[in-house]
């Protein structure tokens, strides 16, 4: 690689933007709470299995880490930066007899995604199951309101974390792990204020039917989830407009807003051997909303 090519390798890599400072913000903030307490006793479906969840310290992925741990797995949490939110999953995961590992930092970086996977294999020496989570949004009315590095960092932390942590934990998948993207509803029926994130989102599913297709023939399972709105911090610390945050998921056909708890066991039958027979798939658990795909 040239010294020309290692500036630019340097400057693709976009800090966060100061445009929702808010964001990703304390689930310990919101009024009301979301909902993340898993709603049946384990049955052991992750047994003995090492886990990493994305975007672990609050929302969906916070409800998906605590299934997971109560089903049997440990548990590698990944999140950006609200350590207080942080250190309450791990708690509620350790409740349920999980050994846990936090990581904080931007999986955007290849470096720290790279390092927060050894440090999984340093800790448990294998891992079984990737849950790819971690995501932001930025709302803008007009598509000219969308800053390069806005973009960037959308594109950054949406889908590029996927590619860089998939990377990284590729030589430790071994047949019958399993990967689960989050992708969203946007993805399918578009978003007029959520540009760059709903693209993400395409791309997200399209790495999936992808990586599935590269993947199976290793007895690798890949599949996604497409949430509607879900109750947790994206949206009212910065990723809507509060007029929105107002009426959040009221255009659902069941006119609510879904519960991180209603999603994590989406997460759950995609990681464990109840899906044995599907890859390159996508779930939509999303208030009734009907999607082609």
């Amino acid at each position: 690689m040239t010294e020309q090519d290692l500036k630019t390798f340097d400057k693709a890599h976009i800090d966060e933007t100061a445009e929702e400072p808010e964001m990703p913000g304390h689930e310990s903030a919101l009024e009301p709470k979301p909902e993340w307490q898993p709603r049946y006793p384990g049955s052991g479906r992750l047994k003995g299995k090492v886990a990493i969840v994305t975007g672990g310290d609050s929302g969906i992925g916070r409800a998906t880490a605590v299934l997971f741990a109560r089903e049997g797995a440990n548990v590698a949490i990944a999140y950006l930066e609200e350590h207080d939110d942080a250190n309450r999953t791990r708690e509620l995961c350790e409740a349920e007899g999980a050994q846990v590992l936090l990581s904080a930092g931007d999986l955007g970086d290849p470096k720290h995604a790279d390092g927060f996977v050894r440090a999984v294999i340093d800790r448990w020496g294998r891992l079984d199951v990737l849950v790819n989570n971690a995501g932001e949004q930025h709302p803008d009315d007009d598509v000219t309101d969308i800053t390069e590095e806005q973009l960037q960092r959308t594109f950054q932390t949406n889908i590029f974390s996927m590619f860089y942590l998939t990377q990284a934990a590729r030589p430790h998948l071994k047949a019958g792990a399993a990967i689960v993207n989050c992708t969203s509803v946007t993805m399918y029926k578009g978003s007029g204020g959520l540009l760059d994130y709903s693209a993400t989102k395409g791309a997200i599913t399209a790495f999936t039917r992808s990586l599935s297709e590269n993947l199976v023939g290793d007895g690798i399972r890949v599949n996604a989830v497409a949430p509607g709105p879900i109750w947790s911090p994206l949206n009212p610390c910065g990723g809507a407009p509060p007029e929105k945050v107002e009426h959040f998921g009221e255009d659902t056909p069941m006119g609510r807003p879904g519960q991180p708890n209603e999603v994590a066991p989406a997460f759950l039958f995609l990681a464990c051997e109840d899906s044995s027979y599907m890859s390159g798939q996508v779930l939509h658990p999303n208030g009734g909303i009907i999607v082609n795909g």
